[in-house]
């Protein structure tokens, strides 16, 4: 995720946290939900996915020459994958601590 990809979770985060303290306030205009963010980040790594593996099919073929593009694709894919998985993991263990909290 890009720095103002997670600038707007902040907000969003935080928007959240005075509504549940009683301070109601509205939501930022044009700030897109949470939901949203997170649909939009997993599906641009499952597009650098079937990129990367379209260029790596027309290798393949012979229909492309350039190994380092291949694999360039392939470790851009890779590293966003490995960076969703992550922040997956901390969401899920946020969520977890949130949820064992006492009352």
């Amino acid at each position: 995720m890009s720095t103002p990809e997670i600038s707007r979770v902040l907000a969003e985060m935080r928007a959240l946290a005075t509504r549940v303290q009683g301070n109601a306030e509205q939501p930022v205009a044009g700030a897109e939900s949470f939901d949203d963010l997170l649909k939009r980040s997993v599906d641009a790594v499952n597009s650098r996915q079937q990129f990367a593996d379209q260029l790596a099919q027309s290798f393949e073929v012979g229909e492309t020459t350039d190994l380092a593009d291949v694999m360039i694709a392939r470790q851009k894919a890779s590293l966003s994958f490995q960076a969703m998985v992550t922040v997956r993991n901390r969401l899920v263990e946020a969520y977890k601590d949130v949820w064992n909290m006492p009352i």
